[in-house]
């Protein structure tokens, strides 16, 4: 369809219906830039320089990103988006009767349209090695949480067979007899579970009551044949032990909290970087396209 507009001086303008959109070099710019990043991912994957790899369940905890890393994650941006919008621009066909201003601006649309695609399919391409990272955060603090229910979060250590099985090595720990006899070869579930219990409502409570340690001592001592001095030592060094494990479960947390948040900001940075070098890049390879046909028609 034309529309015709007419202006003071009796001139009727023509403008074409047609899109300014090429999509046949962005397509072409954003198949490159995938090629070349999967390339250079799978290359820095092997140098151990980056934490993604295009192969599924080869990627790195988001624990080990580093200054290394987030380089390259910006290098593998700036080539890939270099190359993918240049062949952007360079391919797309002369723009005829159109301004400077507004061929630089839709070179620069297509740069920027060609990086977004690229990014797509990347993105599709590294489904399974995103998703484990992303979740790696998640993984970190699912373990501290088994950790501490190891030490016994009250209402729900109750339900988890796994946590249960935690908690009984900490008890056998208090169990373990002196000397192995046929008498300490007997049937120590009641004991077992009720030091267990106990274990579990002084983790709720934060700390196991004097009372508590006292009694778990008085049990400790009559199944294993320590004096009562001895098995209060090995109560108070299981007990230690315990809140040495939720500690440091904690601190991986923490840790694994901050390595997430570190590498969404060189994601994120990176992308940046990726979508103006691609517009940039577009902006360049078109100019040099139009600068080539010009020449050529001259001679």
């Amino acid at each position: 369809m034309v529309m015709s507009l007419t202006s003071n001086t009796g001139v009727t303008p023509v403008e074409s219906s047609q899109t300014a959109m090429a999509w046949g070099p962005i397509i072409g710019g954003a198949v490159a830039a995938t090629g070349i990043t999967l390339i250079l991912l799978l290359l820095g994957s092997g140098f151990g320089l980056t934490m993604v790899s295009p192969w599924s369940g080869e990627s790195s905890s988001a624990a080990t990103v580093g200054v290394t890393a987030a380089i390259w994650l910006i290098v593998v941006q700036w080539l890939s988006s270099a190359l993918g919008g240049y062949l952007t621009g360079r391919l797309r066909t002369k723009w005829a009767a159109v301004h400077t201003d507004e061929v630089f601006f839709r070179d620069t649309a297509h740069g920027f349209l060609s990086w977004a695609l690229a990014t797509i399919l990347v993105m599709g391409f590294l489904a399974s090695s995103l998703t484990s990272l992303a979740g790696a955060g998640a993984s970190a603090v699912g373990s501290a949480a088994s950790t501490a229910t190891i030490a016994g979060a009250a209402s729900s250590a109750g339900s988890s067979g796994e946590s249960d099985l935690s908690t009984s090595y900490f008890t056998d720990m208090l169990l373990r007899p002196e000397r192995v006899t046929a008498e300490a070869r007997t049937d120590n579930a009641a004991a077992a579970s009720e030091v267990s219990r106990i274990l579990l409502q002084g983790a709720a409570a934060g700390e196991v009551a004097e009372p508590d340690r006292t009694y778990v001592a008085s049990i400790v001592a009559a199944r294993t044949g320590l004096n009562e001095q001895d098995a209060r030592a090995r109560v108070d060094t299981v007990l230690g032990q315990i809140e040495a494990a939720k500690v440091k479960a904690q601190e991986a947390a923490d840790t694994a909290r901050k390595a997430a948040a570190t590498t969404a900001l060189v994601g994120a940075v990176s992308l940046l970087v990726g979508a103006f070098i691609a517009s940039v890049a577009a902006a360049l390879g078109g100019r040099q396209r139009d600068e080539e046909e010009d020449l050529l028609l001259r001679r």
